[in-house]
């Protein structure tokens, strides 16, 4: 492979066996080292290079080759001969690796982008990670053009010296007559690929002075909080937040960032005022007030007439409720002093819990957001200095969903739910998706995969049109008229068509069981068929019974790797690999022409991942909960968002428009003390008279708006926005300790360094600061890996979440540190196998032994209702959270429709209250950083269940006095 070739791919795949070996080209445009970006756009960077050797014995192995020199990688992948991993020449996983049309000559790169997206990887306790390659089950009638052809439709111009020109950041290779066909002549033409506009021909420069290389014009690099890292060779604007030892340069930054001086430093639009460039313009200079200086979020008390006659009811229900007992106490029944002091114990009781549930509901509070004032600031309308591309400022964003059981959770809605997903509203390249399936089921596997094929159709439909909401079930089935407020003329044809594209879609989801099973009966009987005739070539005995495993089968010819439906070992709901594959890349688009015309549409997908955590014998998994860690594990290495969105998979996004609206509070001036966003949780197909009070209104109408106006509501399980810093159990960059009577005495505490009073807290974390340079540098990392485990990879993940998290120069709080506007403006880095690899490692079952994952880190094990406690460890530490209620539903999900199943979810939430108020997170041992009012509310929810003993009680005190022959009409 040509080393100094553009086009050429750094990365070479190796995969060798006794029978001889091939190359494969990886599709990844930069290199990796340990899984850590080598990109000098994104924060991860730097790390230490990996040698591995292969060796023979009839093995396989997924080799990766790194010079010192031309910058290759260097990793291997041991897959050991199987029945359904063979040797290349006659496995039935593995795709062609030379073909007429897509390979050249021997050793030259394959061009086969889908290598990462049709390859399963697997891993566990005492096993290798595996690389299976396997033929993409996605209809694909039209094939792929190689990256040396014009990608255009009909035409098959090659490269000119073997490499396109990249005309477009999204990569559509196309060639010179079709580029110039489309600008035309006034260069306002539109890429085929992203349908974003093309640049000018040659954006200002003239044929003698060539424009900037592409490295240059990027952003600068983020230094990584590693060894061997000098910052003054890894220049970044860090530098001037918290740097003892080196000036900022401002020289230097100008120089490398284009920049001008200005009011504020800031950067003049192009048509407006110019500083400096020897012109005389009289225009006026920008106006400092406009929407993008305005808050984006606002706190609106409730209105006096609400809420003032409802404190004044509570003081005289109150004043009531004390005279009451006081007369019942001073007046005892001397005739059954037993009997008084049961009904006197329990009426105290009930008095307790009513105050205690009242006192936290005296300051509600309401939150809007404006959206408007978000796109401004983070989305710029118009290519500017600090941001050429037009890329979006967002920080990234991953979204889990979980799933455990495909017979209990219906494929079809699982489906339904991340399909929502692919079409949010949000910058495509920085929103990902997580599908957790604990059960290791083949139908959730393939439903998956069914869905990622029709999100082709249906996301470029739904931004095309607009749709609300983007659930294709929940659309299709609304009585309201669906030409409301549309006003494409092909509006109609694009829904018929759609319309029809989904119900074949819903045929083929509801038949995978019954499919999959037909299947692999037919495997299994050949497998069988072959095992005899293989047994009576040997001369065995054939009245032997032959014992074949009866496997579950894939669609291109291969075992499942997760459960089997006969649930042989190694392959049952409790016992089976760790399974990793992307099923789409935000890079990914149709290789089919589209049922619907989208012209000036973005067709790109989000990434959406399949993720089932290893499970064995003997070690206790956590349920839900460890699910949810091992994503947050796997996703830091693989997308690393900033904020992670958890959703169930019945609760699926009806505004598309809701993360950005939690963004909005993330993002606004204090946002970086919130640890999450919990949004209402809204449920469909409830009865009209809600006979079993599914929808909790008092809980999310009034209870959360009202803890909202303390220190934040509670988490309850789904719907929630977290920052990803706050799940790894670090402490907020600033916080309040709260002492005295009802902690009217305020201490406010920077916790960015440790003073030497901290230093012997262990229970306090202080974040890794990215650029930060320890005299400990060694003792911290040492302290990080006991913690989060012994992945370097997601060790490094850490300081660069923190990054994405960090509010803008000019909304940071005192004494934090803030980013400089446009430094997430940058695309995110392609998957490559290195990364899939650790991702791969980071799930197994005994990665978070002896570790704090689930103790302190993610979320937290040991309770039923994991997510009230982990809500009050975040709360405990001095976060703050927010309550998000949308004029328009955020997620809508299914409740119960049955008193069974309605008994069965109240009394799991009563268990794990008990389970809380006998623990350590009882309420009663607080820390000073959470508020008083907010104490009362966390103990309230481990003592409610405890009122059902005394409601017995005191219901059956009636009966007892008739019986005992004491009841009087006096008393």
């Amino acid at each position: 492979m040509a080393a100094n070739s553009p086009t050429s791919s750094p990365v070479t795949i190796t995969v060798t066996s006794s029978g001889g070996s091939r190359s494969l080209g990886l599709t990844s445009p930069m290199p990796r080292r340990n899984s850590v970006s080598n990109n000098p756009n994104s924060p991860l960077s730097g790390g230490e290079n990996r040698r591995a050797s292969s060796s023979g014995g009839g093995r396989r192995y997924l080799s990766f080759s790194k010079d010192s020199t031309d910058e290759f990688v260097a990793y291997t992948v041991q897959i050991p001969p199987t029945p359904d991993n063979r040797v290349l020449t006659d496995s039935q996983n593995s795709p062609p690796l030379e073909s007429s049309k897509s390979r050249g000559k021997l050793g030259k790169p394959n061009p086969n982008e889908g290598f990462i997206k049709d390859t399963i990887y697997t891993g566990g306790f005492n096993s290798a990670t595996k690389a299976h390659m396997r033929k993409s089950s996605e209809e694909e009638p039209v094939m792929a053009k190689s990256k040396m052809i014009c990608g255009m439709e009909g035409c098959d111009e090659k490269a000119i010296g073997g490499k396109f020109k990249n005309y477009c950041d999204c990569g559509f290779g196309i060639c010179e007559d079709c580029y110039m066909d489309c600008v035309g002549n006034n260069g306002g033409g539109y890429c085929p690929g992203c349908k974003e506009p093309y640049k000018d021909v040659n954006d200002g420069y003239s044929e003698e002075e060539p424009p900037p290389s592409e490295e240059k014009d990027q952003a600068n690099p983020l230094p990584s909080w590693g060894r061997g890292v000098k910052l003054e060779k890894n220049f970044s604007l860090v530098q001037s937040f918290k740097n003892p030892n080196h000036d900022f340069d401002h020289t230097r930054w100008l120089f490398e960032t284009k920049g001008t001086y200005g009011y504020g430093n800031a950067l003049w639009p192009r048509d407006g005022y110019e500083f400096g460039r020897g012109t005389e313009r009289y225009e006026n200079p920008p106006d400092f007030s406009d929407r993008r200086n305005k808050p984006l979020t606002r706190k609106i008390g409730i209105s006096a007439a609400i809420i003032s006659p409802y404190r004044l009811l509570m003081v005289l229900r109150l004043g009531v409720l004390a005279c009451f007992l006081t007369w019942r106490i001073m007046h005892p029944n001397h005739e059954a002093m037993w009997l008084w002091l049961m009904s006197v114990i329990c009426e105290i009781w009930f008095a307790i819990s009513w105050i205690l549930d009242q006192l936290p509901k005296i300051c509600p509070v309401k939150r809007v957001t404006d959206l408007s004032v978000l796109k401004e600031r983070f989305e710029s309308s118009e290519p500017n200095l600090r941001n050429p591309k037009k890329f979006s400022d967002l920080p990234g964003i991953d979204v889990f969903v979980s799933t455990a059981d495909a017979d209990k959770e219906p494929p079809l809605v699982t489906a339904n739910t991340i399909l929502s997903i692919l079409a949010v509203d949000y910058p495509v390249e920085k929103v990902a998706c997580y599908l957790s399936d604990d059960g290791g089921s083949l139908v959730t596997f393939e439903a998956l995969a069914e869905a990622a094929s029709f999100a082709r159709t249906w996301v470029p439909f739904c931004k095309k049109h607009k749709i609300e909401p983007r659930n294709p079930e929940a659309y299709f089935s609304q009585k309201r008229d669906p030409l409301k407020n549309k006003v494409r003329l092909d509006f109609v044809r694009d829904r018929r068509r759609v319309k029809r594209e989904y119900d074949e879609f819903k045929v083929r989801i509801n038949a995978l069981p019954d499919s999959i099973r037909r299947r692999s009966d037919a495997y299994n009987a050949q497998t069988e068929i072959r095992a005899k005739k293989k047994q009576m070539e040997l001369g065995v005995n054939t009245s032997e019974t032959v014992k074949v495993p009866k496997a579950t089968w894939m669609a291109d010819g291969s075992h499942w790797h997760g459960t089997w439906l006969s649930a042989e070992e190694g392959h049952s709901r409790g016992d089976h690999e760790g399974i990793i594959q992307p099923r789409t890349t935000f890079r990914s688009r149709s290789r089919r022409e589209n049922l619907i015309d989208t012209t000036d549409v973005d067709i790109r997908l989000p990434m959406l991942v399949y993720v089932s955590r290893e499970k064995r014998p003997g070690f206790d998994h956590n349920k839900k909960a460890g699910a949810m860690n091992a994503l947050v594990r796997a996703s830091a290495i693989m997308s690393n968002g900033a904020f992670i969105l958890n959703l169930d998979c019945d609760h699926y996004i009806y505004n598309s428009l809701a993360v950005r609206e939690g963004m909005c509070f993330m993002l606004d001036r204090g946002g970086d003390k919130i640890c999450y966003v919990q949004f209402p949780q809204r449920f469909e197909g409830i009865d009209p008279n809600d006979r079993y009070a599914n929808h909790n209104t008092v809980f999310f109408d009034v209870s959360m708006r009202a803890l909202d106006g303390l220190q934040g509501p509670m988490y309850v399980g789904t719907g929630c926005i977290f920052r990803r810093i706050a799940l790894y159990g670090f402490s907020p960059p600033r916080a309040t300790e709260h002492h005295g009577w009802f902690g009217r005495q305020k201490t406010r505490k920077l916790l960015r360094k440790k003073s030497k009073e901290q230093n012997q807290d262990d229970d306090e974390m202080l974040l890794p600061i990215n650029g930060d340079r320890y005299e400990d540098d060694d003792i911290a990392r040492a302290s990080l890996a006991k913690q989060f485990g012994n992945s370097t990879s997601l060790i490094d993940s850490i300081a660069v979440a923190e990054f994405g998290g960090r509010l803008l120069h000019e909304l940071r709080g005192k004494g934090c540190l803030g980013r400089p506007s446009g430094s997430l403006a940058v695309q995110r880095e392609p998957l490559d196998a290195s990364a899939l690899s650790e991702a791969v490692s980071v799930i197994t079952c005994f990665y978070e032994d002896k570790t704090d994952w689930g103790k302190r880190v993610g979320w937290i094990y040991g309770s039923v209702t994991e997510d009230v406690v982990t809500g009050y460890r975040m709360h405990n530490r001095g976060w703050r959270s927010v309550y998000c209620v949308t004029k328009r539903d955020a997620f809508r999900g299914t409740a119960p429709i049955n008193l069974t199943d309605r008994l069965i979810q109240v009394l799991r939430w009563a268990t794990g209250s008990v389970e809380i108020f006998f623990s350590r997170n009882n309420a009663l041992f607080a820390s000073p950083r959470m508020k008083f009012l907010q104490r009362i509310a966390y103990f309230n929810v481990g003592i409610y269940p405890f009122t059902s003993i005394f409601l017995l009680v005191y219901c059956i005190l009636p009966a007892l006095s008739l019986f005992s022959g004491n009841s009087s009409s006096n008393h």
